[in-house]
C-alpha cells in the first residue's frame, strides 16, 4: 500500500429500525487537523481523475453507492513513489481513505445509481490560491485502464 494512505473499516450496528455507524472520530488520529467538510453526488459511470493537492491531506467516504478509488504516489523521495492502489469504497464496502498530500486521487461511479462522497480535508478551500492541481483521468505516467475487467 502507498505510504502513509489509511483506511479505517467502518462498522454498522444494524437492528430492525435501521442502522448506527460512526464515521469519523477526534480520537481515531485520522487527519492531522480538520480543514472542511464536503459532499459532492456523482453519476453512474462519471469518471473524476485525477487531481492532488500539495499541501492537504483527504479523507474520502462514501455512505451511497459505490466507488472504485485510485491512488497513485507522486512523491518524490517516497518509497512507493509511482505505485498505483486501487480502494472499492462505498455502500457495499464502508471504509475510510485518508490520502496523503502529493499522491494524486480519483474515482469512477460504479453500478446503476450516484454515488455520494463525503470528504474532509486539512485545509479550507481558497479560491484564490486553490491547492487543487489536476492530471488527465488517462494520464500516460499513471496508466490506469478504467475499464471493467468481466472475469
Amino acid at each position: 500500500m502507498i505510504k502513509d494512505v489509511q483506511v479505517k473499516k467502518l462498522v454498522k450496528h444494524n437492528d430492525d429500525r435501521g442502522f448506527f455507524m460512526e464515521i469519523l472520530r477526534d480520537d481515531d488520529q485520522l487527519l492531522t487537523r480538520f480543514g472542511q467538510a464536503s459532499m459532492s453526488r456523482t453519476y453512474p459511470g462519471v469518471v473524476k481523475a485525477f487531481h492532488y493537492h500539495e499541501h492537504q491531506d483527504d479523507l474520502w467516504f462514501f455512505p451511497v453507492g459505490n466507488a472504485q478509488v485510485v491512488l497513485h504516489d507522486l512523491r518524490e523521495g517516497s518509497p512507493t513513489k509511482g505505485e498505483t492502489n486501487v480502494f472499492y469504497l462505498g455502500e457495499d464496502n464502508p471504509l475510510l481513505l485518508v490520502i496523503p498530500k502529493m499522491v494524486a486521487h480519483g474515482y469512477r461511479v460504479l453500478g446503476n445509481m450516484p454515488a455520494l462522497i463525503v470528504y474532509f480535508t486539512t485545509a479550507s478551500y481558497d479560491p484564490d490560491k486553490p491547492d487543487e492541481k489536476r492530471l488527465a483521468w488517462d494520464d500516460p505516467d499513471i496508466g490506469f485502464d478504467w475499464t471493467t475487467k468481466n472475469r
